[in-house]
């Protein structure tokens, strides 16, 4: 939705003649009357082989070869996603255009010229869509973290080119560009959050013999599973999956936990240690993963991750791949890392844990006011709903203290106290974060009227660290925060009630993570072809 505002908001600056837009608008041309670039230039072939590869036709054939590819793994929901997204980007960018009735740059040579409106850009709406829907993917598939940003960066260069050729051959003013690539991106965000990769809507595959209890325990080291049977479609094709992926990496075939309302972590784990397991995976959401985890903690015994929540913070931000078989090579086959855990205390809790964040105030009302069922549709879409509703969350007096020193007194809409430094999507709101450094970062939000949220937005997303009453941050082993009311709190983006106070310590390296390791794993493409055509295989 942000991105679709962004055009309408790039277009409103356009033509009230705002200074920066139409300075970025003149750079289109030399000042000369002409392109940059024209017939008989060195780089004029090139840029119109650039134009002829994405335009119409280019796009669809790859459009029609990534779906094609998408239904030989059995990713039929992927494939339709892939097909009918670019289609509403089209008439969406027709329909824009049309409303709008931009006139191309004067300036366009004749080879080529195009009558039809400016903007947005047709081109870049397109290509952004289909290196949007391939971003997800490589997000998604690719598990070694080197590969995948070389992957992710490489289609942002594509986009950068292709936006540029448009510029160069004068068929464009940048801002067409810019409005294109936003109404793309806008159109892959929503799909995305509509139809996750994760597959979680894929048809289960067909029942067989051999289900768990019945299966044959092969030698090997012994492995556990603990799973929210709610994020799975099918338990036994979930288990057959970690299954062959334990014997190609030496492990026994797996004993499994089921997490139940009353216990959704502890128990399990803890029986599973007492079975003598040597590595647990864990799949759910982040309050399975958190529960998991802090039992886990000082034992010696590692976890796997395989996120199946809506979040996965702490996947996100130790680069476990969020696509289930990767994560399972991760878990399986990858390294082990040592990450700090944290230990937390308040009024009205339990003595518990966390590993990603803890916050009081707006982020709290945030995860509070979102609706479960809205959020098993949409996904982390939900929580921008309920962040709209919360954005001006009354102004909270916090008392700190850092390492036991001397409370301060702050005013502030949000703290949140970190021990990764990213939210999803990469919003980098603790840059500095480690979660192996033995600190807890902390940062104070205090936009005071609507309007501070945009500056606030520019400071957290350019990772600019001056502090001030806006934007304030501490670290510390150390950290409690206290209220002079009950304020909303979360644990891991999980409310844990209204309460004054969270008193939060780092226990460094207290817990073992299975992470990728540099090289990227083996696709394995022979066995995923083999297992779907004996009607085994699990999503992919």
């Amino acid at each position: 939705m942000a991105c679709w505002v962004g055009v309408a908001l790039v277009w409103l600056l356009v033509s009230a003649g705002w200074p920066p837009a139409t300075w970025l608008d003149r750079l289109a041309s030399p000042g000369d009357g002409g392109a940059w670039v024209s017939p008989g230039s060195p780089l004029w072939e090139p840029l119109l082989l650039i134009e002829d590869a994405f335009g119409p036709d280019g796009i669809t054939t790859l459009v029609i070869l990534l779906a094609i590819g998408l239904l030989a793994f059995g990713r039929g929901r992927l494939a339709l996603v892939t097909l009918v997204t670019p289609l509403l980007v089209s008439g969406a960018t027709t329909l824009v255009k049309n409303g709008v009735g931009r006139d191309r740059p004067a300036w366009q040579d004749a080879d080529g010229f195009l009558e039809s409106y400016s903007f947005p850009s047709a081109h870049a709406s397109s290509t952004a869509t289909l290196l949007g829907l391939l971003f997800v993917l490589v997000l998604f598939a690719v598990p070694a973290p080197t590969w995948r940003r070389l992957a992710l960066g490489a289609l942002v260069l594509v986009q950068v080119v292709v936006c540029l050729d448009r510029v160069l051959l004068g068929r464009h003013y940048p801002t067409d560009t810019v409005a294109g690539t936003l109404l793309g991106v806008g159109f892959v965000l929503v799909a995305v959050a509509l139809y996750p990769p994760t597959g979680a809507g894929e048809p289960a595959p067909a029942p067989r013999r051999g289900r768990r209890g019945r299966r044959p325990e092969p030698e090997g080291r012994r492995l556990a599973v603990v799973l929210n049977p709610v994020k799975v479609s099918d338990v036994d094709a979930f288990l057959d999956q970690v299954t062959t992926v334990a014997r190609t990496h030496g492990w026994a075939a797996p004993r499994l936990y089921l997490t139940t309302i009353e216990d959704p972590g502890p128990g399990m784990t803890r029986a599973a240690l007492a079975d003598g397991a040597e590595l647990v995976l864990v799949c759910g959401g982040d309050g399975t993963v958190r529960e998991v985890c802090a039992t886990l903690a000082g034992t010696g015994v590692p976890v796997g991750i395989v996120p199946a929540g809506t979040g996965n913070l702490l996947a996100r931000n130790l680069d476990i791949p969020l696509y289930r078989r990767p994560a399972l090579e991760c878990a399986l086959g990858g390294e082990t890392r040592a990450v700090d855990l944290v230990a937390v205390r308040g009024d009205g809790l339990e003595e518990t844990h966390f590993l990603v964040m803890a916050g009081m105030g707006l982020d709290a009302a945030i995860m509070e006011s979102v609706n479960e069922e809205f959020k098993a549709r949409v996904g982390w879409l939900a929580y921008v709903v309920s962040g709209v509703k919360s954005m001006m969350f009354p102004t909270i007096r916090l008392e700190i203290s850092v390492d036991g020193g001397e409370f301060t007194t702050h005013r502030a809409r949000m703290a949140v106290v970190g021990n990764v430094g990213y939210l999803t999507a990469g919003m980098p709101l603790l840059p500095d974060a480690a979660i192996d450094d033995g600190l807890l970062d902390v940062v104070l939000l205090y936009p005071r009227g609507l309007l501070s949220w945009v500056p606030l937005a520019a400071r957290v997303l350019l990772r600019q660290r001056h502090t001030d009453d806006l934007v304030n941050r501490m670290t510390g082993r150390t950290i409690t925060l206290r209220s002079q009311h009950e304020v909303p709190r979360q644990l891991d983006g999980d409310p844990c009630g209204k309460g004054r106070e969270l008193e939060m310590t780092c226990l460094p390296g207290e817990l073992l993570v299975r992470v990728p390791g540099e090289k990227p794993f083996p696709l394995n493409v022979a066995a995923v072809v083999n297992s779907r055509l004996a009607g085994t295989a699990g999503r992919e």
